[in-house]
């Protein structure tokens, strides 16, 4: 019998033509296909003549087990999950399972994981370039992971000022988390902190909300939404956010565009003359 094969495949925010090259030709791969419905029906366009086989939410374990056992039929089985596979995605679920069942690589079923755009990525390009600096992604869903966990690490990521990026930020069932999340990133940033917050981003009812931490729970988010909090230099721009990466420190960004290198210790300004030797700093 064949060696089968598991093709996790991060197929980006949905937009066919925010698909890489080789999340679509893995998905033409495969015998069956296999996802979260939702996610089904955004690359459902690639499955014709395929076994598809879907499920809901919560179910992932389910879908993980099957896609093994069809691989290890000698089946080559796509697992598609939006944005990236391997960022609360399947792929870690999938290797969890073969490492239950004693997977040998060598020997074993074929894995190959397909990389996506996550969704902060998707998002962060929407709005401008809100992660050009240090950032964390961080679930505010509570289901796998305890909420004091979580909280832990929010006050982490804001304490240290990383731009933040809050993936399931709420849902039906799910309201407070975020309410606690921004009092806790507010005792570390400014009020007027920006914050994006993009709902099904480059897909048909995308929205996006540029706004700050003072006032982001004015706004609807749900399952869908990705929300971005900038650090303590993140700025916006004529409707882009825009974390700084540090080039103003060190380069003059409205002179020639030589890119002029300022010295240690030097003032930004005083660079070119004194590489001319003119200005003793």
């Amino acid at each position: 019998m064949q060696r089968g094969k598991i093709l996790l495949v991060g197929f980006g925010p949905g937009a066919v033509e925010h698909m890489t090259f080789r999340a679509r030709e893995a998905i033409e791969q495969a015998g069956v296909v296999i996802g979260y419905k939702t996610y089904i029906n955004l690359v459902r366009h690639l499955c014709e003549g395929k076994v598809i086989q879907t499920s809901g939410m919560t179910e992932e374990v389910r879908r993980a087990k099957r896609a093994v056992d069809l691989a290890e039929q000698g089946r080559t089985v796509a697992v598609v999950s939006s944005g990236d596979a391997g960022v609360y995605g399947m792929a870690g679920l999938i290797f969890e399972v073969l490492k239950e069942r004693d997977w040998d690589p060598a020997t074993g079923v074929e894995v190959e994981v397909i990389p996506g755009a996550s969704a902060a990525n998707a998002c962060a390009a929407l709005v401008g370039a809100p992660l050009m600096h240090d950032y964390a992604n961080i679930s505010l869903s509570d289901l796998l992971t305890p909420w004091d966990v979580i909280a832990r690490r929010i006050e982490a990521a804001a304490a240290a000022d990383f731009v933040i990026a809050l993936y399931n930020p709420t849902s039906v069932r799910r309201q407070q988390q975020i309410v606690e999340c921004k009092e806790i990133i507010s005792r570390h940033r400014a009020g007027r902190t920006p914050v994006a917050i993009v709902r099904s981003a480059y897909r048909p009812r995308q929205e996006i909300t540029l706004t700050d931490l003072d006032h982001m729970l004015e706004y609807d988010m749900g399952m869908l939404a990705t929300v971005i909090v900038g650090n303590s230099q993140t700025f916006v721009h004529r409707g882009y956010m825009v974390t700084p990466r540090g080039y103003a420190s060190k380069y003059e960004l409205d002179g020639d565009g030589s890119g002029q290198a300022v010295r240690p210790g030097q003032r930004p300004g005083h660079a070119l003359a004194a590489e001319a030797g003119g200005v003793d700093v």
